[in-house]
């Protein structure tokens, strides 16, 4: 009787255990290309949460995490494809945290994510063209479409009192979406646009381009391209032949790299990048300092929110299947229920096994609308005194 009880209760630990596993979780991010600068505390934003997840023990019956990481480049669809094929293929991950770029996040998500029934939620892909596309309820993003930043910054650059501006936009799904989205905005609300031109990255030289919008003319230069590649050239050829002084830079160029490279020379310029203030923000802020990192980086809390709302999904639905927790991911992001803030996975999780609604906030104020993007807000900010400073939110 005794070795049957002793069976008894080693069967009922071990039943206990059984749904417990180890949940590998893809980052695919460019750490090589054009915003190689900022994956870093992507990666890291993306890697906190998973941690934090992790550490809890509260995750599926005390379900691991562990997270895969590989380059997608940010502008090579091919190379993104055989990196998210191997995260999916031979990792086996549950989920993939990216793309990062818009045009190789179309291609792993046609290509890989959607056929393999895997989901991937963007912390930075922003074209319009993503709004769209046919993805069976396994994308999300938590950045807005480039058509509600082209609207932004049409204001931005109205209230500055600029009536013209030329637009160059770094040739790919991404440059061409918002620079459409922009000028479409800027003309409708009166603003005049002399040019639209695309600029390909690698270029040593971009004196042909800058000629070009120089001879178009305007009282600004709208810059959609990559602080680390080409949008960092048309500005030192405009520099350097007086052709702008005054840069308009959206999320693409919001970067720490322009001050480092130009310092006061971009004392009119100014932009805007997705980002949010509150408490969310200064908490993730907190929690990234703490790790050794800038939370403050573009797109660090974006990542952060991607890898955290997947995981708080897989709670909800009481599965790590991507094909079932998929459809948990809204209910978990948006009201109604109890406010979740970075630092608050566990709770968040214990609340979700309870069976009760949580309303995910997160570092970014996190508000998903159909087909599952963030709503947006945004940052202006400008260059003076050779600095990046915030102006305020919008």
């Amino acid at each position: 009787m005794k070795k049957l009880l002793l069976a008894s209760v080693a069967g009922g630990l071990l039943a206990g255990a059984a749904g417990a596993e180890e949940i590998k979780m893809g980052i695919s991010l460019g750490l090589t290309g054009p915003l190689e600068s900022i994956s870093p505390a992507m990666q890291k934003g993306a890697e906190l949460a998973m941690k934090e997840v992790s550490d809890s023990g509260k995750l599926l019956d005390g379900s691991t995490v562990t997270p895969v990481v590989a380059d997608n480049t940010c502008t090579d669809a091919a190379a993104s494809v055989a990196a998210v094929t191997r995260l999916v293929t031979a990792e086996g991950v549950k989920g993939v945290m990216g793309g990062m770029c818009s045009g190789e996040t179309i291609a792993s998500l046609e290509q890989v994510g959607v056929p393999q029934g895997v989901v991937m939620i963007s912390p930075s892909a922003t074209s319009p063209a993503l709004s769209t596309i046919d993805d069976k309820g396994f994308f999300f993003r938590t950045s807005p479409s480039d058509a509600r930043q082209g609207e932004v910054m049409a204001d931005i650059v109205l209230e500055r009192g600029i009536k013209s501006v030329a637009v160059t936009y770094t040739n790919n799904d991404y440059g061409k979406g918002l620079a459409d989205s922009f000028a479409a905005a800027y003309k409708a609300k009166g603003g005049a646009v002399t040019v639209v031109s695309a600029h390909d990255d690698g270029k040593a030289d971009y004196s042909a381009e800058v000629a070009a919008l120089a001879a178009a003319g305007g009282d600004a230069l709208v810059v959609a391209g990559y602080a680390d590649q080409g949008g960092s050239g048309v500005i030192q050829g405009s520099l350097d032949t007086g052709a702008f002084e005054t840069f308009v830079l959206p999320d693409g160029m919001v970067n720490n790299v322009l001050v480092e490279k130009f310092g006061t020379q971009l004392e009119t310029s100014f932009g805007q990048n997705p980002s949010a203030e509150g408490e969310g923000h200064d908490k993730f802020a907190e929690l990234a300092k703490a790790a050794g990192f800038d939370g403050t980086s573009a797109y660090a809390g974006e990542s952060y929110d991607a890898s955290a709302l997947m995981l708080l999904a897989m709670q909800a639905a009481k599965s790590s299947d991507p094909k079932v927790y998929k459809d948990k991911v809204m209910e978990v992001a948006n009201a109604p229920g109890e406010k979740i803030y970075p630092g608050e996975l566990a709770k968040g999780l214990e609340l979700l096994a309870a069976g009760t609604d949580i309303d995910y906030v997160g570092a970014t104020s996190v508000e998903l609308v159909e087909p599952g993007e963030s709503a947006g807000v945004y940052r202006e900010v400008d260059f003076k005194g050779g600095k990046l400073n915030v102006v305020g939110f919008r």
